[in-house]
């Protein structure tokens, strides 16, 4: 009996290992309850009142109606929409037929058909943003949402290939697009990673003491906004512990990304300063 019950256990955790891994050519299990089937859903998608179902291809949903006579789509597109959220909280973003719901504030739309698509934004299920792009085949479209702002439309660029582009699109990001002082945006421009090559370059070049360092550091300051990166390079530039200091300070208030300034406390050799930069930060 004792050795029925172990078989019995054995082939229990063998079938239950191979519901989960699967094989090639396996109809996979619905683990859905029927309660669950039958619920409406998520409450927060229960707040839309967009009908976006015209932009979606009705022969697919047909096919669910027990037609076994299934055909692959044809009809989507090769357009991209790459959308940035750079503001803490819960948004979901709906392009096209398309919708992408998470905090990371990143949205990447594939296959989109070409020609006016509607997007629109939504903070934890509530709308609060809504207009039409007008999207074209093997193009990207690159945009920035900001909810105090609206919209920009940062750079459309053809896709050579279908990969994501990860530095082609933080480059645009880094780009110059408009940005307007008086509504509390960026009053300069942020340098991207090519220009700031070419800036650290001539500075090595150019500048050996850090007197002429702060001198171009400072006046290049005047126009331009960093990255707490480039920051951390060139205060780590810096010949002595008290010109860091001085620089990394004068420099918080021009940096485009604050949530990671603590990567500028890697560029200094004694911890007392290192504490007191903390201490402004914490104080500004």
């Amino acid at each position: 009996m004792k050795k029925i019950f172990i078989s019995l256990v054995f082939f229990a955790a063998i079938h239950s290992f191979a519901q989960e891994a699967g094989k090639a050519g396996e109809l996979l299990k619905n683990e859905a309850s029927v309660t669950e089937m039958q619920s409406s859903g998520n409450s927060k998608t229960n707040a839309r009142i967009f009908d976006q179902s015209k932009y979606r291809n009705q022969q697919n949903q047909n096919n669910r109606s027990g037609n076994s006579n299934y055909q692959w789509n044809r009809n989507y597109g090769y357009a991209e929409v790459f959308l940035r959220i750079p503001e803490q909280g819960y948004f979901t973003v709906e392009v096209g037929d398309q919708a992408i719901s998470n905090g990371s504030g990143k949205y990447r739309f594939f296959d989109l058909q070409s020609g006016r698509v509607p997007i629109s934004i939504y903070e934890n299920g509530f709308l609060m943003y809504r207009t039409t792009l007008m999207i074209r085949n093997n193009n990207r479209m690159v945009l920035d949402f900001f909810t105090n702002e609206g919209l920009y439309l940062l750079d459309m660029y053809p896709v050579k290939s279908q990969t994501y582009g990860f530095n082609d699109w933080n480059d645009v990001w880094n780009n110059p697009y408009g940005n307007h002082p008086e509504n509390g945006f960026y009053d300069d421009n942020v340098m991207d990673n090519n220009t700031f090559r070419q800036f650290f370059e001539m500075l090595q070049k150019k500048e050996k003491f850090d007197d002429g360092k702060l001198a171009l550091i400072n006046q290049q300051m005047r126009t331009t906004l960093f990255t707490s990166a480039q920051i951390r390079d060139l205060v780590k530039y810096m010949s002595f512990d008290k010109n860091k200091l001085t620089l990394a300070k004068s420099m918080y208030r021009k940096c485009v990304d604050k949530n990671k300034f603590f990567l500028v406390y890697d560029a200094f050799d004694f911890e007392n300063s290192k504490r007191e930069l903390m201490d402004f930060v914490a104080r500004s």
